[in-house]
C-alpha cells in the first residue's frame, strides 16, 4: 500500500508472490477520516485472502524519518488492529518518482497521472518487497 494524505494506493500479489498488480485507490475526504478507508481495506483483505500487508514507509532521501513516517506508523498500527495481520513497513523512497516515470513512458498524459500515481506506487512498493523475498530464497 501507498499511504497518502487523502488516498491509499493498493496493490496485490499473485498467489505465488512473484508479481504485484495494481488494484485500486481508496480515497477519503480528509486526512483524518480513516474509518471508511480501513473498512475498505478490511474488505480487500478478506476478498483477496491477504496474509500480510506491505506499507510504503516514506523516509527522507537522507534516511531520516519525518512527520509522514509517524503518520504511516500510526496507520500501520490501525491496520494491524483492524485486520489482525502483520504490517511490513517497506522503504518507498523513489517509488513515486519511478511510478511517474513509468506513466510518462506509457504515454499517460500529465493531467491524468495524478489519478494513477498512488496505485502504481503501491505496485512498485509491493514488487520491491516480493523481489527481496525471492532474493532471500536463493
Amino acid at each position: 500500500m501507498d499511504f497518502g494524505s487523502k488516498t491509499v494506493g493498493v496493490a496485490v500479489s499473485d498467489e505465488l508472490m512473484l508479481t504485484a498488480q495494481g488494484l485500486e485507490i481508496v480515497r477519503r475526504q480528509s486526512p483524518n477520516k480513516l474509518r471508511q478507508t480501513l473498512a475498505r481495506i478490511e474488505q480487500i483483505v478478506t476478498e483477496y485472502q491477504v496474509e500480510r500487508i506491505v506499507l510504503g514507509y516514506p523516509k527522507n532521501m537522507n534516511n531520516t524519518e519525518g512527520e509522514r513516517c509517524e503518520k504511516t506508523k500510526e496507520f500501520a498500527q490501525m491496520l494491524e488492529r483492524r485486520t489482525g495481520l502483520s504490517v511490513v513497513l517497506w522503504d518507498e523512497r523513489l517509488t513515486t518518482v519511478a511510478a511517474d516515470r513509468h506513466m510518462m513512458e506509457s504515454g499517460i498524459r500529465r493531467e491524468n497521472r495524478k489519478q494513477y500515481v498512488d496505485e502504481i506506487a503501491a505496485v512498485f512498493i509491493l514488487q520491491g518487497y516480493l523481489d527481496s523475498l525471492a532474493f532471500q530464497k536463493h
